[in-house]
C-alpha cells in the first residue's frame, strides 16, 4: 500500500504540468489556511505568549498532519507534558485512548468543547463525551491546553490536574463545498462533506459529514463511526449567535488486553478468536465448573499463568451521542459583556464482552454481557466581563443537571452471534444504577494590568458544589449496589497569577491555583459497591484535592519561540479502588483515600522558523511524580478470606507516567509542497503501585507528504496527502492500565496493556467545489 501511496502521489505531481494553461490562482499551502477559516487559533503564540499560566495552543493546521479521522487529542502529543497513547493508527479507539499531563491520568484532568463540558471522557461514560465523537476532526478549529492549572472559566469539576479546550472551525465567508477522500492500510476508508453557505448578512453556516470504516490491524472486526456537525453563526452589531450541533454513532470492535508474559508468549499480533467461536468454547470449558477439562486447549503450566483469560470471542463498544450547543456574545454597555452557553447531551452506549464466566446454557459455555450506559445532562455556562480602568473583572457560573444510568446484563446465545446493536430484555441483570448529578459552580477573578501593560496580575477564585446521588430501581438484581449521595464542595478556591514583560519577546510568569474534583458515578466510582461498605466509608470520603505551583520564561519573536516552565505540585486525598478481583470480572470493589501524590518537573517547548515555510518544534519534559505513602489493600487468602496487605508504595513512581517525553517536529511548506516528519520519545512506564512491573521505553515516527493543486475546472485546491504512521514498524505497548492497575505483577500476569498499531498509511485526496 505504500508503494502503491508513493506512486499515486508522483503520478498527480507530474499532472501539474498539464494544468499549467489554467490561470494562475494563489492556491498554495501558504495561502489557503488565510482564506479558509475564520479561527484565529494559527495567528497566536503556540506557548501561550501574555499568559500568566502554562498554556500550549495548537491551530487548526495540526490536524492536518495527521491521518484523517485522527482523534483532535493525538494533535496534543507533540506538546510538553502531554502524554497520548492508543492503539490504533487514529488515537481514536476509545478503549486505549489515554492521555495524562504532569503524570495526571484523563479522569483527573477537565475537557471543553466551545465552553460545552466533556466531562472526564472516560470510556465508561458518567458525565461527558470524548472529543473524537464530539467532533469530527476536519472541522477542529484549534486547541488550548493547561497542562497544570486551569483557567477558572473551564467548566469542569475533574481538572485536579489541568484543562483542555477546544474549539470547533467557523464557517468560512465563502460558499463552498469540501470532499475528502481516504483509503488506506486494513481496508481503511474514510469520506468527509462539507457545505459551507457563505455569510449572508452576518450569517453563515456549514452542514458537515463523516464516514469512516476500518479493519482492526490485527484480529478480526471493524472500527466505525458516522458522524455529523453543524455550526451556525450570526453576527449583529456588537452580538453574537451561536449554534452548533453534532452527532456520533460509533461501533467498534476491541483489540484483546496483553500482559508481560502472554505478549512474550504469543506476540504482539495475538487478538480475540473471532471468527473462531469452536476456540473461545473450548477456553471457556478450561473452567473447572464446566466438566469439560478435557477439551480445554491449554496445559496446567498455561492455566496457572492465566490462560482462562488470554482471548475470548469477541468485544464491542457502541456509543450514540447528540450533542447540541446555543452560545451568545453580547455588548450590554461599554466596557460590559456577557457571553453565555446552553447545551444538551444525549448519549446511550453498551459494551459487550462475549464471557466464559457466565455459561448461557449446559451446552454453550459462554454468554454476552453487556455493560450500558445512558446520559441526559443540560447545563448552562455564562460570564460577564466589565472593563474598568487597569481592571478586568470577571465572574461566572456554571449550573449542569445530569441524569446518568449504569447497567450491566447477561444475553443467553446459541452460539456466535453478531452484536453491532443493542441488545435489550437480558436474561440476567447483574445491577442496576440510576445517579443524578447537580453541578453548581461559580467565579470571580481581577486580571489588573500594571506599569504600562507590562505587569500582569490575575487574582480570583471559585466555589464548586457537585452532588451525586445513587438509587437503585426496584427488580431483581444478582449485585445489589449501593444507594446513597456523596458531594464535593468548597468555598472558595483560590487563583493567582502574574506575568511580566521584559522586552525584547521576553516575558515571565508565575502561577498557583487550588483545585478538588466531584466524586464520580458509574460503574468505576464509589458508588458501585455494597450498601454496607458504602455505609463504612462513605462519611470517610474526601474528594481529592490539588495544589499546584508553576514559573517560567518565553521568549518569542519572528524565527524562535521559546518556553520553559518548572513546577510542584501536591496531590492529596488520592482515591484508589481497592479491587476484590481481576478487573475483567468486574466485581465490586471498596474504595478509599490512600494518601497523597508529589509532583515536580519541568517543560521546555523551542519553536524554530529559520527561513519562511520551515518550521521545527521540539519539547522535553521530566515528571519526578510519587506515591507519599504505603495503604492497606485487600487480598483473599488461599482460604478464600479477605486480608489486609500493605502495599509498600511510598516513594514509588506514579503508574503510567513516564518520566522523559520527547517530541519532535520538522515542517516544510514551499508553494504547493508540504513535508512533515516527527517522532515521540516515551520513558518508561509502570502499572503496579509499587513499580515492579511496567514497559519499556519507545520511539514513535510519524511522516507526512502533501501536494496542492491548482484549480482543475471545477475543482479548487485540488490536494493529495499522503500520511505513514509508526515508520519504523516499531513494536511497543501503548495503553498502560486498560483494565486499571494493580499493587504487584512480579510474574507479569495482569493484562492492562494494549500493543500499538504498526507501520500504516493513508492516501486523502481533498477537494473543494
Amino acid at each position: 500500500m505504500l508503494r502503491k501511496s508513493l506512486l499515486a502521489l508522483a503520478l498527480l505531481a507530474a499532472l501539474q504540468e498539464a494544468v499549467a494553461s489554467e490561470p494562475a490562482t494563489d492556491t498554495g499551502a501558504d495561502a489557503a489556511p488565510a482564506a479558509d477559516t475564520a479561527q484565529a487559533m494559527e495567528v497566536i503564540s503556540v506557548i501561550g505568549e501574555g499568559e500568566t499560566r502554562q498554556v500550549q495552543r495548537i491551530s487548526a493546521d495540526s490536524e492536518k498532519l495527521l491521518p484523517p479521522g485522527s482523534s483532535p487529542l493525538k494533535v496534543l502529543s507533540e506538546l510538553p507534558g502531554v502524554s497520548f497513547q492508543s492503539a490504533d493508527a487514529f488515537g481514536s479507539y476509545e478503549w486505549s485512548t489515554r492521555i495524562s499531563l504532569r503524570g495526571f491520568n484523563q479522569n483527573r484532568l477537565g475537557f471543553t468543547l466551545d465552553d460545552i463540558p466533556l466531562g472526564d471522557m472516560s470510556y465508561g461514560n458518567n458525565n461527558g463525551l470524548h472529543i473524537s465523537r464530539a467532533l469530527i476532526g476536519e472541522n477542529l478549529g484549534g486547541a488550548e491546553v493547561a497542562e497544570g492549572i486551569g483557567g477558572l472559566n473551564t467548566a469542569s469539576t475533574s481538572n485536579l490536574g489541568g484543562t483542555v479546550k477546544f474549539y470547533s472551525a467557523d464557517p468560512l465567508p465563502q460558499f463552498g463545498v469540501t470532499l475528502a477522500r481516504t483509503l488506506g492500510d486494513d481496508s481503511a476508508q474514510r469520506t468527509y462533506v462539507r457545505i459551507d453557505t457563505g455569510d449572508h448578512h452576518g450569517f453563515a453556516m456549514y452542514v458537515s459529514g463523516a464516514y469512516s470504516d476500518t479493519d482492526k490491524w490485527k484480529g478480526e472486526g471493524e472500527q466505525k463511526q458516522t458522524q455529523f456537525n453543524v455550526k451556525a453563526m450570526y453576527d449583529f452589531g456588537d452580538n453574537h449567535l451561536g449554534f452548533l450541533w453534532t452527532t456520533s454513532r460509533r461501533d467498534e470492535n476491541d483489540y484483546q488486553d496483553l500482559s508481560l508474559d502472554l505478549e512474550n508468549r504469543k506476540g504482539w499480533d495475538w487478538d480475540n478468536t473471532r471468527p473462531n467461536w469452536q476456540q473461545a468454547v473450548n477456553s471457556a470449558y478450561c473452567n473447572p465448573g464446566y466438566g469439560h477439562a478435557s477439551q480445554c486447549p491449554y496445559t496446567q503450566d498455561e492455566l496457572a499463568h492465566g490462560a482462562y483469560d488470554w482471548a475470548y470471542y469477541d468485544a464491542r463498544g457502541l456509543r450514540n451521542d447528540d450533542l447540541l450547543g446555543l452560545s451568545g456574545d453580547f455588548g450590554l454597555a461599554e466596557n460590559l459583556r456577557l457571553k453565555a452557553t446552553a447545551y444538551y447531551h444525549n448519549d446511550r452506549g453498551q459494551g459487550h464482552w462475549f464471557t466464559p464466566y457466565v455459561p448461557s446454557s449446559a451446552s454453550v459455555p459462554i454468554s454476552l454481557r453487556t455493560t450500558e450506559y445512558g446520559i441526559d445532562r443540560d447545563g448552562v455556562v455564562a460570564a460577564l466581563t466589565y472593563e474598568l480602568g487597569m481592571h478586568t473583572l470577571e465572574g461566572g457560573l456554571w449550573y449542569e443537571d445530569s441524569h446518568h444510568t449504569a447497567q450491566r446484563n447477561y444475553y443467553f446465545i446459541n452460539g456466535p452471534v453478531d452484536d453491532n446493536y443493542f441488545f435489550h430484555d437480558p436474561d440476567i441483570r447483574q445491577f442496576f444504577q440510576r445517579f443524578h448529578t447537580e453541578t453548581r459552580q461559580f467565579y470571580l477573578q481581577d486580571t489588573m494590568r500594571l506599569l504600562d501593560d507590562k505587569l500582569t496580575i490575575n487574582v480570583g477564585f471559585k466555589s464548586p458544589h457537585t452532588e451525586t446521588t445513587a438509587t437503585v430501581p426496584q427488580g431483581t438484581f444478582a449485585q445489589q449496589l449501593a444507594n446513597g449521595s456523596l458531594t464535593a464542595k468548597k468555598t472558595v478556591l483560590p487563583q493567582i497569577g502574574a506575568g511580566y514583560k521584559l522586552g525584547g519577546g521576553n516575558e515571565l510568569f508565575a502561577s498557583y491555583g487550588e483545585n478538588i474534583a466531584a466524586f464520580q458515578a458509574g460503574v468505576t466510582g464509589p458508588f458501585a459497591t455494597t450498601q454496607d461498605i458504602f455505609n463504612a466509608v462513605s462519611t470517610h470520603l474526601k474528594p481529592e484535592k490539588s495544589k499546584t505551583a508553576e514559573g517560567g520564561f518565553r521568549h518569542v519573536d519572528s524565527e524562535f519561540e521559546f518556553s520553559g516552565t518548572l513546577y510542584h505540585v501536591d496531590f492529596s486525598n488520592r482515591l484508589v479502588a481497592i479491587a476484590q478481583c481481576p478487573g475483567i470480572v468486574g466485581c465490586v470493589s471498596a474504595f478509599a483515600n490512600v494518601g497523597s501524590v508529589t509532583s515536580q518537573g519541568a517543560e521546555l517547548a523551542f519553536v524554530w522558523k529559520p527561513i519562511e515555510g520551515l518550521r521545527w518544534y521540539n519539547t522535553l519534559s521530566y515528571t519526578d511524580a510519587t506515591y507519599d505513602d504505603d495503604y492497606v489493600q485487600q487480598h483473599k487468602n488461599d482460604a478464600g478470606d479477605l486480608v489486609n496487605v500493605i502495599v509498600p508504595a511510598k516513594d514509588k513512581q506514579t503508574v503510567d507516567t513516564p518520566k522523559q517525553l520527547f517530541s519532535t517536529d520538522l515542517s516544510w511548506t514551499q508553494g504547493p509542497y508540504e513535508l512533515h516528519l516527527g517522532a515521540n520519545y516515551v520513558g518508561k512506564r509502570y502499572y503496579t503501585y509499587t513499580n515492579d512491573a511496567g514497559v519499556p521505553s519507545y520511539w514513535l515516527i510519524n511522516a507526512g507528504a502533501a501536494y496542492t493543486f491548482g484549480d482543475l475546472g471545477y475543482l479548487k485546491n485540488l490536494r493529495i496527502a499522503l500520511n505513514v504512521t509508526n515508520v519504523a514498524d516499531k513494536h511497543y505497548f501503548a495503553t498502560v492500565g486498560s483494565n486499571g492497575f494493580t499493587d504487584s505483577d512480579p510474574n507479569g500476569l495482569f493484562q492492562t496493556l494494549l500493543a500499538g498499531a504498526p507501520r500504516q498509511s493513508f492516501l486523502t485526496v481533498t477537494a473543494k467545489f
